[in-house]
């Protein structure tokens, strides 16, 4: 199975990792916060996260599919939605502490920019966010999958 998205959509790289894991009362808040967020997103796919998968452990990553960059940019921004007062809660009780640490990365992707292959696997990743199709024809390979339609 392979995912064929129409047009250009946003990958969102966004984490953290405990620094000092015996201050819970610095880094268990910045957890916290993430879910809130995603519940808001899930509330209102006109926000335009399309899916997410999330991984555990000292650092705790988030693969995230938006519509585009200024539906990502937009929600960041909202200034009635969760992500800036946890933002503000971030910084004030976190701040340069080093205690924990937070990143994230943004990816524009474009049509021929990408490819992707499913293989025992449930709905997944970019074939969550955007359905899969059956990899036949030119898209049994990584090269057929990343000339797409031409």
């Amino acid at each position: 199975m392979t995912a064929r998205p129409e047009g250009e959509f946003v990958v969102f790289l966004i984490g953290m990792r405990i620094n000092k894991p015996w201050k819970v009362h610095k880094w268990l808040p910045v957890a916290l916060a993430m879910p809130r967020m995603l519940k808001e997103l899930q509330a209102d796919p006109e926000l335009g996260l399309l899916h997410y998968e999330q991984w555990f452990g000292r650092t705790i990553i988030l693969v995230q599919y938006w519509k585009s960059f200024e539906h990502l940019e937009q929600f960041a921004g909202m200034k009635e939605g969760e992500h800036p007062p946890a933002w503000a809660q971030f910084n004030k009780r976190v701040g340069s502490s080093g205690d924990v640490g937070i990143w994230h990365e943004t990816y524009v992707v474009r049509p021929g920019q990408y490819e992707n292959i499913y293989h025992n696997m449930p709905q997944f990743g970019l074939a969550k966010a955007f359905g899969s199709v059956e990899a036949e024809g030119r898209h049994t390979t990584a090269r057929g999958r990343l000339e797409g339609e031409k």
